[in-house]
C-alpha cells in the first residue's frame, strides 16, 4: 500500500464529490502491481482523486496522488488499491442517487451482499461507489396509525437525500395503536385527535382534541394527551399509554420521539429523542446526532 493512502475509514468509505472519480477502461490486469504500472506517470484531470478502473466487466478501485493539485492536468505520482476486481462489483441503478451514502449501502448491500466493496452508476448516470459498506441500524419507535408511520417515513427521507452522514439503515419498532388497545379491551376509547385514524370494531371511539362530554373511557394516549384530559376534566384517565420513549432501553443506536417535548431534540446515551410532530430539520439533527455517538471519525473520504 502506498505510503501517505492508507488513512482511510476500514469501513463505509464513500468519496464526498462523485465528481472526483473518474473511470477509465484499461487492457492492463486489474492487480496492484498492473495498475500501478499503468497508472504511475500518466495525467489525471485536477479534480480525479479516484478512479474506477474496468476491463470487460471487472471492476477495480484505485486512488492517486498527484503531482501538483492545482493544475488542470497533474501527473499521478501514487496509486492505491482500494478494492480488487475480485472484491469488486459494478451495478447499474438507475434510480439510486449516487451522491447519497446511505443509497449507496443500501444498493450494495441489497444487490451483491458480501462483496467489499460495490460501484453503483446511478441516476443521471453519475458513478460512485462504496468500499466496506456496514451501514449504521438505527432502531425508530413510534406507533400507527398513521400508515406510513411518520417518524420512520421521515427519517427514511431524509437519509435519501443527506450527503454528510454515515450509510445508515432504519430498523422499524412500531406498533400499531389497535393491539395496545386490545390489552385493555373496553367498549370506549379516546384518542388524541381523528388524525391518529385509530378505529377499533365494535368499540365507541372519541377525540380528545374535540373536547366531547366526559365518558368511562379509556384513554389510548401519551403524558401531554392525560395532562390535557385532567385540563378538561379535573381528574386524569385511565389510560393505554402509547409514548415510544416509554419502552424498554436498547444497547445500540435509536430514534424516537416524545409528547412532551416541544423544540428540543434531546441525545440520551447515543440515542435520539425528538418531539412529537418534529419537522424534517429536527429529524436530520437527530441522525446527526446518532452518526456523531456511534461513528464519531467518519467523513465523506
Amino acid at each position: 500500500m502506498a505510503a501517505g493512502l492508507s488513512d482511510s475509514p476500514q469501513r463505509n468509505l464513500v468519496p464526498g464529490k462523485y465528481r472526483g472519480v473518474a473511470v477509465a477502461h484499461v487492457d492492463a490486469m486489474l492487480d496492484e502491481a498492473s495498475l500501478r504500472g499503468h497508472f504511475l506517470g500518466r495525467e489525471a484531470y485536477r479534480r480525479t482523486r479516484f478512479i474506477v478502473v474496468r476491463n470487460g466487466d471487472d471492476t477495480a478501485i484505485i486512488r492517486v496522488r498527484k503531482q501538483d493539485a492545482e493544475s488542470l492536468f497533474a501527473t499521478i505520482t501514487d496509486v492505491e488499491l482500494l478494492a480488487a476486481a475480485e472484491d469488486c462489483a459494478y451495478l447499474h441503478c438507475p434510480d439510486v442517487d449516487t451522491g447519497v451514502p446511505s443509497a449507496l449501502a443500501a444498493a450494495a448491500i441489497s444487490r451483491v451482499p458480501g462483496n467489499r466493496a460495490a460501484v453503483v452508476q446511478g441516476r443521471y448516470e453519475h458513478v460512485n461507489f462504496i468500499v466496506a459498506p456496514a451501514p449504521i441500524r438505527v432502531m425508530v419507535r413510534e406507533v400507527a396509525p398513521p400508515q406510513p408511520p411518520k417518524l420512520l417515513d421521515q427519517a427514511q427521507r431524509v437519509l435519501d437525500v443527506v450527503e454528510n452522514l454515515p450509510p445508515m439503515e432504519l430498523v422499524a419498532d412500531v406498533i400499531r395503536l389497535a393491539d395496545l388497545a386490545a390489552r385493555r379491551p373496553s367498549d370506549r376509547y379516546l384518542v388524541p385527535c381523528r388524525g391518529s385514524g385509530f378505529d377499533l370494531p365494535g368499540a365507541q371511539t372519541s377525540y380528545l382534541d374535540e373536547r366531547p362530554p366526559h365518558q368511562p373511557w379509556t384513554l389510548v394516549g401519551c403524558e401531554r394527551s392525560q395532562q390535557i384530559h385532567e385540563w378538561f376534566y379535573g381528574k386524569r384517565a385511565d389510560q393505554i399509554d402509547i409514548c415510544p420513549r416509554a419502552r424498554p432501553a436498547i444497547a445500540g443506536p435509536l430514534l424516537t420521539k416524545c409528547c412532551l417535548l416541544e423544540q428540543d431534540v434531546v441525545v440520551e446515551a447515543g440515542q435520539a429523542i425528538v418531539p412529537w410532530g418534529a419537522s424534517l430539520e429536527q429529524i436530520s439533527a437527530a441522525l446527526a446526532a446518532l452518526a456523531q455517538a456511534w461513528e464519531p471519525a467518519w467523513a465523506p473520504a
